[in-house]
């Protein structure tokens, strides 16, 4: 970057003064700032490398007071910026402005990268980082390079994605740098939350039925807990309004009619109307009169009944049974 003022366009020179400013009294002022300008920002700060001091007293005299030498742009640049804009904005916003906020930013073009490509970079990777890349791409980009990858890998990577919670964000930020040449720096100290179980899901589900099962099959045999939390994930109690009446009626039969009374207790209407439809009309009305004098009923006893049907419902789907109305394209 030059050093002459006339070449300091406007989000560099407040880039040059916030980074100049100690945390407690930038970060105020970050705070005043919407998501258009933070990405303004993070665009100006993740190519700046030094600064004269010279360019740095002419340039911001009316609010940098000294500088006595030439100096680098303090305090890290970018991954000070993130994290001022973490505590004023919160990290959602921080991670959009600063991960995903881009079509430049390295997880925005692995979206665009061919899945084997992906999958040619990751395979020498432990399969934890590659879950944690994995757990950062879209659902559909992410199943396109599980499924990319030799098939001896693909259990245990989403065996280990399914076991993450958090991993520490410059671990990440390593494999991405190698993977998509940069990525946007963040703090070392910052934990990233994941929810391993919920994104293996969305990844299977994304990958279709057939190659879903069989994965999930094989998983099972080492991690049977594991596989099964994925399997719960796979399918929620609301999805009940999908299948068609053959399909309800022979789940309905394995299912208890009290404890199924507890399960519809307070469900969508739509859910209501599908489990009805595989009643008779006298069950549906004993079930409908029993909802109404049943009284309050505590939320943890609803959502443990609501998970004996769902655990019926894929067991006979395992089984061949009934269709969950889960087609390859879900």
């Amino acid at each position: 970057m030059e050093d002459t003022i006339s070449q300091l366009t406007g989000p560099e020179k407040a880039v040059l003064f916030l980074l100049s400013l100690e945390e407690s009294v930038a970060g105020p002022i970050v705070g005043e700032l919407d998501v258009a300008d933070l990405k303004k920002l993070r665009a100006v700060a993740s190519t700046m490398r030094e600064v004269s001091a010279d360019a740095l007293d002419r340039t911001f005299a009316e609010f940098v007071q000294r500088s006595g030498q030439a100096v680098a742009v303090p305090r890290g640049g970018l991954p000070y910026l993130r994290r001022l804009a973490a505590g004023t904005h919160g990290e959602p916003t921080a991670y959009e402005v600063f991960e995903d906020g881009g079509t430049s930013s390295p997880l925005a073009r692995l979206e665009a990268a061919p899945p084997e490509a992906i999958a040619s970079q990751l395979e020498n990777e432990t399969p934890q980082l590659i879950g944690a890349v994995l757990a950062r791409l879209d659902p559909s980009t992410a199943a396109a390079v599980l499924m990319a990858l030799p098939p001896e890998r693909e259990v245990e990577v989403l065996g280990r994605l399914g076991r993450l919670q958090e991993l520490p964000a410059a671990v990440l930020q390593d494999v991405a740098r190698a993977v998509a040449d940069e990525l946007p720096a963040a703090d070392a100290e910052t934990l990233i939350s994941i929810d391993g179980v919920t994104k293996a899901a969305d990844i299977l589900k994304a990958v279709g039925r057939d190659p879903a099962s069989e994965l999930l099959a094989q998983l099972e045999e080492a991690e049977p807990d594991l596989a099964r939390d994925m399997r719960m994930a796979m399918f929620q109690f609301e999805e009940l309004q999908r299948l068609d009446p053959r399909s309800m009626r022979t789940l309905l039969r394995e299912m208890p009619t009290d404890r199924l009374t507890i399960a519809l207790k307070g469900a969508d209407p739509e859910v209501m109307e599908a489990v009805f439809s595989g009643l008779s009309e006298r069950a549906s009305n004993l079930i409908r009169d029993d909802l109404e004098v049943l009284g309050k009923v505590r939320k943890a006893e609803i959502e443990a009944a609501q998970q004996e049907v769902v655990q019926i419902a894929l067991r006979l789907e395992a089984d061949g049974a009934i269709d969950l109305g889960r087609g390859d394209d879900d």
